[in-house]
């Protein structure tokens, strides 16, 4: 295994403000990751994804099952990567509507074995279980490997005095500690051919077993 070779870290913000703390906590855990490879002497790039961006993109997809070119790029740049990192708010104690959707535009088999680790926010630590009732079952099912630690941060994790800091800079140390070790026992990812939207629905697939689907039919 070269584990030397470049690796590609896709991040997904479903974050609906800008600035949000939700991008602010997926540029934190990518930077951590990063800094954790590269004291494993392995390079790494990071590509981010801002779901709100790709809103109304997302919505056709789900309406029509085609992915305009803005989406296409970005289900690309996750299903090709090397590990990913996923940061929602929590809403009604789940993930985001957006964020869900964004899931639900993939290939349920397009996540099997990819290194992936969570992230969530909300504005009170009351809702830090989400992650594991509700997330991290959610990659289960697409067979993704999600590291062990799960980096919430509450609004007040985001406070000036050094006691406040703390505690969120050290899950995410860990969480980006374990991430950089699940990519490093696996092989770098190739570099795919570009993201084909007449292939995405898979053999057998049509259109119209898309909105089956979709139906619950």
């Amino acid at each position: 295994m070269n584990s030397t070779a470049p690796r590609r870290i896709a991040v997904v913000s479903a974050g609906l403000s800008n600035p949000s703390s939700t991008r602010m906590l997926a540029d934190r855990l990518a930077a951590a990751t990063v800094a954790q490879l590269a004291e494993r002497e392995t390079p790494a790039s990071v590509d981010t994804i801002e779901l709100r961006d790709l809103a109304h993109d997302i919505t056709n997809n789900l309406l029509t099952g085609f992915a305009p070119p803005a989406l296409e790029s970005a289900i690309n740049t996750v299903v090709s990567a090397d590990a990913l990192i996923v940061v929602t708010p929590i809403f009604s104690t789940s993930y985001s509507g957006l964020f869900k959707s964004f899931i639900d535009v993939l290939d349920p088999d397009a996540l099997t074995g990819m290194p992936v680790l969570i992230g969530a926010n909300a504005g009170t630590a009351r809702h830090s279980l989400a992650i594991d009732y509700a997330i991290r079952p959610l990659f289960a099912y697409l067979h993704a490997d999600a590291v062990s630690t799960g980096v919430f941060a509450a609004s007040s994790d985001w406070g000036s005095s050094a006691d406040q800091v703390a505690p969120l800079s050290s899950r995410v140390e860990r969480g980006a500690r374990e991430l950089a070790e699940a990519v490093l026992r696996r092989e770098p990812a190739a570099d795919g051919d570009p993201f084909d939207p007449a292939n995405y629905l898979g053999e057998g697939r049509s259109f119209g077993h898309l909105l089956g689907g979709l139906a619950g039919e």
